[in-house]
């Protein structure tokens, strides 16, 4: 399987070097990981999102996965008619070889955002991950905290977040689970640079309360062309370091994605 795998994704990734040469194209996902969903759109009402493609990940699994993931993202006006948005996203990251589970990883965020004043926003998230390959049996993430937009020309975004969460995550293995308040900050640049790309950069950090040289960082980098009114493609690479892992586990993970998505 892994071969037909590799076959099909270099013949995609060769033709869309051709189409895309000029680009200087890098890099999945860090938004959600810390209580910020980096996808919630300011425009009203309902808009959905598909994506389909292959991950190639490092560290704790070393395979070529299929990846697959959906987005819902719902603004309306809330507080004294500022924006208020609400957003869902899951994905999944799976690989077998001869009948062997290879590497298998589920999750799921929901998340809430309400603007109050001069592009500050307050938000609340909770968020879920099952990773046996990592030990994770199951993870939760609850957080909270405020942002602001510190840069918006319509082509250009930059904005930060910071707050508080509590986590549990319950192992794979025998060690026992760990419950902890954590400290949480995440930055996000954004950049429309033409009609039909975008490039888009996101790095966020969490910091164990109780001990702070217990922290995890993620960071992501990606380019995402717009195909037409609904397909686009992207292209990603996200590193993910964690100081103190579970119990006989790495300390970095990487994935590199290519998808197409399906806008709704």
């Amino acid at each position: 399987m892994h071969k037909d795998m590799i076959r099909l994704l270099t013949v995609f990734a060769i033709s869309t070097t051709a189409t895309f040469a000029d680009l200087a194209v890098k890099t999945d996902d860090v938004a959600a990981k810390y209580a910020q969903k980096v996808d919630i759109k300011s425009t009203e009402g309902w808009r959905q999102h598909l994506d389909f493609g292959f991950a190639n990940t490092t560290g704790n699994t070393e395979t070529l996965n299929l990846a697959a993931s959906y987005d819902a993202t719902y603004g309306t006006k809330g507080y004294a008619d500022l924006p208020l948005r609400l957003a869902f996203d899951a994905g999944m990251y799976l690989t077998e070889n001869d009948g062997t589970r290879d590497n298998e990883e589920y999750s799921a965020n929901i998340a809430l955002e309400q603007e109050f004043y001069k592009r500050w926003l307050a938000y609340a998230t909770l968020r879920w991950l099952r990773n046996t390959f990592r030990n994770f049996d199951s993870k939760t993430f609850l957080g909270a905290g405020v942002g602001k937009t510190l840069f918006d020309d319509g082509n250009q975004h930059f904005e930060v977040k910071i707050g508080a969460a509590y986590n549990r995550e319950s192992y794979s293995n025998a060690q026992p689970d760990h419950n902890f308040g954590s400290f949480t900050q995440y930055a996000e640049y954004r950049n429309a640079f033409n009609e039909i790309g975008e490039f888009y950069l996101q790095a966020g950090a969490s910091e164990n309360f109780d001990d702070f040289s217990d922290y995890e960082v993620t960071a992501l980098t990606g380019v995402t062309i717009k195909m037409n009114d609904s397909l686009d493609l992207s292209i990603e690479a996200q590193v993910r370091y964690d100081h103190i892992p579970p119990v006989g586990f790495e300390t970095t993970d990487t994935k590199t994605i290519v998808k197409l998505g399906y806008g709704f």
